[in-house]
């Protein structure tokens, strides 16, 4: 029988759900839960009891505080360190688990700023450990098809970037209920959320971000905005507020967020239901961005957190032609019909879908030169993101099998996509374009083109 290889996972918040799930389900031929670490003892106690339901009460991991990562390294004889914990800690829960003699698998972002990075980088050199980052966006089957068609040659080479990103009042809203709120957490969402876009352009284009100009605020959420809104009295959080508000979360309307947070609460005080317009908001909710590329291509990004809906529009044009990719994956946000002012998208009858001007679905067009645009088809699986997740998991647990297009990505993968990010945040404050070459980011991004191509 062949020995599979032993898990912990550190931060048991709610992206833990899908490695729980994962590692107790269809990979559990191969790999083993081993143990569960958590600042919040309630939550990791959450997904143990979840995986002994999986996988029968003898099964059942241990859990841990983070302060003892070496200790159940050594003692447990851990192979994997899984990262789900908040951005902030990911460098040192890295740098931690390679020096104990663990790989390590990180959620995105890798890190938040220049000495996280470092940090990293001078550990995995001194180690030898593998760190592989999760970029799920890749697995995704239209931007998997956009892949193919720039590195089949269709448009010709790439020569600019249009990206846009739209979150709507739903799930955009949440960032500013979280720990993301706070820059010093998260990197603001030029790094917690939009890394995962930069890394897509870097592999689509198989390059590296060169130079950054950036330019934004927070020019909707907070307490001042709502002040010239005139917006009202706010409560102080959405569990147990009037109903009615859009923007309040009652997190027990949900049984998931009200087991995972709201029962666990006391423990250590976090508060997964913010008020989105209150004091202390330091991250940014409408961004826009130029990005210079170290093969000549350049880029325009613009982020919204407060769009009435969601999804996203690339366009790449080549030297032979063009590409656009256009998604809608929610039209519409509605207040649930329990009155209780909880965001549910599923309240949308079907009547109202049907009848929408803006339905879900998506759609990849190439256009050459001097021809007619094409339409090319997208090949969804099964599950969330098209299929993608599975897939990455598959790689991940699984190893790397053949894949033309490079999906698995490296902890240098997790470098440059924070790179634009953390220029960006640089950016903002000095209202200066800054060289990715002046960051102090542990390894030169540019010496990784070859790599990333």
């Amino acid at each position: 029988m062949t020995q599979r290889t032993r898990y912990a996972i550190v931060g048991a918040g709610s992206r833990a759900e899908m490695y729980v799930d994962a590692l107790t389900g269809d990979h559990a031929d191969v790999v083993e839960l081993v143990a569960i670490l958590d600042t919040n003892p309630g939550r990791s106690e959450h997904y143990r009891a979840r995986a002994a339901e999986r996988t029968g009460a003898n099964s059942s991991p241990i859990v841990a505080d983070p302060a003892d990562l070496e200790q159940v390294i050594a003692q447990s004889r851990i192979d994997r360190v899984i990262v789900t914990s908040p951005d902030m800690t990911h460098a040192g829960y890295i740098e931690r688990a390679v020096r104990a003699g663990a790989d390590v698998v990180v959620e995105k972002p890798l890190t938040i700023d220049e000495a996280g990075s470092a940090a990293i980088a001078k550990a995995v050199r001194e180690t030898g450990r593998s760190v592989v980052t999760t970029f799920n966006y890749r697995y995704s089957p239209r931007n998997s098809t956009l892949k193919d068609v720039i590195a089949s040659g269709q448009i010709g080479r790439p020569t600019s970037v249009h990206f846009e990103w739209l979150l709507d009042t739903g799930h955009g809203a949440d960032y500013f209920r979280r720990w993301h709120r706070d820059k010093a957490n998260s990197g603001g969402l030029l790094v917690h959320k939009a890394s995962h876009h930069f890394d897509l352009v870097n592999w689509w284009l198989g390059d590296v971000p060169r130079r950054v100009y950036a330019s934004g605020g927070l020019r909707f959420y907070g307490a001042a905005n709502a002040r010239e809104r005139s917006v009202g009295t706010r409560p102080e959080r959405g569990t147990g507020a009037p109903p009615g508000d859009p923007f309040s979360l009652d997190l027990s309307d949900d049984p998931r967020l009200a087991a995972l947070y709201l029962d666990n609460e006391h423990y250590d005080g976090y508060r997964r239901d913010r008020d989105v317009f209150d004091e202390g908001i330091s991250i940014e909710d409408n961004l826009s961005l130029v990005v210079d590329y170290a093969h000549g291509a350049s880029m325009s990004y613009s982020l919204n957190a407060h769009s009435p809906w969601e999804g996203y529009r690339i366009a790449v044009n080549g030297t032979e032609g063009r590409a656009e990719l256009d998604v809608v994956e929610r039209g519409t946000v509605v207040v649930s019909p329990t009155g209780k002012g909880v965001i549910d998208p599923s309240a949308v009858s079907d009547q109202d879908a049907a009848s929408s001007t803006r339905p879900n679905g998506e759609r990849l067009l190439v256009q050459r030169h001097w021809e007619s645009a094409q339409n090319v088809t997208i090949e969804n699986g099964a599950g969330s993101h098209g299929g993608g997740d599975e897939r990455m998991l598959s790689e991940i647990l699984r190893g790397v099998g053949d894949d033309p297009l490079k999906r698995a990505a490296t902890w240098r993968d997790g470098v440059a996509a924070i790179a634009v990010g953390v220029a960006g945040n640089r950016s903002l404050e000095s209202g200066e374009p800054v060289s990715v070459a002046d960051l102090n980011l542990g390894i030169a991004v540019a010496d990784e083109r070859e790599a990333a191509r």
